[in-house]
């Protein structure tokens, strides 16, 4: 599929689509909690792909407790020891819970294999282990969805740049992002061989192209709804109850510090 060669989507529409998305995550996760429903979404793709961007619409207006985003830093010594998904699995989700890797066990399949932080022989081993854990998460009632973020070499170019010079964004440039902006045909490679050998029936890959941020996001969280066979939990009506009188209680001047009105 090639990316979309219109014009970018204007904010207004695209906050007025965001938010009846967002109207159905809640009940997606209402949906959860009252079934015991476990969601995992992986997110994976090139840096400066977009994958923060879609993650933070994704969860800006539900509940943390139940939308629960796990990104893990580097590995431990003892874990580095384990077997190498096994650091992933208590991370996954139990009942009621929606459960999102910003960046996952692909890890060994892509940064780590184009890196060196891996052999051959181990990127080759996971490839061929994976797809049976994958199964097995599928087996144990998870619903597992997989996102792929590609960008092109032009927008990739762009968005790191403005990691080098907005004061914003400074904190989104590693020195690993540096070194791995030179291997993009690397990575291109790894890409393809894991797809090959984890794209399956029981846990596909759905990729989408992220030049544009705000369809970006659109598309996957209408991807994401359409995937969950979910339905509004029943509500009951509330109603709000009176307050309780004042019993001639009178406001003090409670603080002493008070933050200023710079507006």
């Amino acid at each position: 599929m090639k990316a979309h060669a219109g014009e970018p989507l204007k904010r207004k529409p695209y906050e007025r689509k965001l938010r009846d998305l967002h109207a159905e995550l809640v009940k997606v996760q209402e949906w959860a909690k009252h079934r015991g429903a476990k969601i995992c979404i992986v997110f994976e793709g090139r840096d400066g792909a977009g994958k923060g961007g879609v993650i933070k619409a994704l969860t800006e207006r539900v509940s943390p407790r139940v939308f629960r985003v796990v990104a893990l830093p580097p590995p431990t010594e003892r874990e580095r020891s384990q077997m190498y998904v096994q650091r992933y699995l208590p991370h996954l989700p139990a009942a009621g819970e929606i459960v999102i890797f910003d960046r996952s066990w692909y890890n060994r399949a892509g940064v780590e294999r184009v890196m060196g932080f891996c052999t051959e022989e181990q990127a080759r081993s996971f490839l061929q282990v994976v797809p049976a854990v994958e199964k097995a998460i599928v087996d144990s009632g998870t619903i597992l969805l997989k996102y792929w973020l590609e960008v092109t070499e032009k927008e990739q170019t762009q968005r790191i740049q403005e990691r080098i010079t907005d004061p914003r964004k400074i904190w989104k440039l590693s020195p690993m992002d540096l070194k791995s902006y030179s291997r993009w045909y690397d990575y291109s490679r790894s890409r393809d061989e894991m797809f090959r050998a984890t794209d399956t029936t029981w846990a596909p890959w759905f990729a989408v192209h992220s030049d544009d941020k705000r369809r970006t996001r659109l598309n996957i969280i209408s991807h994401i709804l359409a995937s969950v066979h979910y339905e509004a939990p029943p509500r009951e009506k509330i109603k709000l109850p009176k307050r309780q009188k004042s019993d001639d209680y009178e406001e003090p001047d409670f603080a002493r510090n008070w933050v200023p009105d710079v507006s």
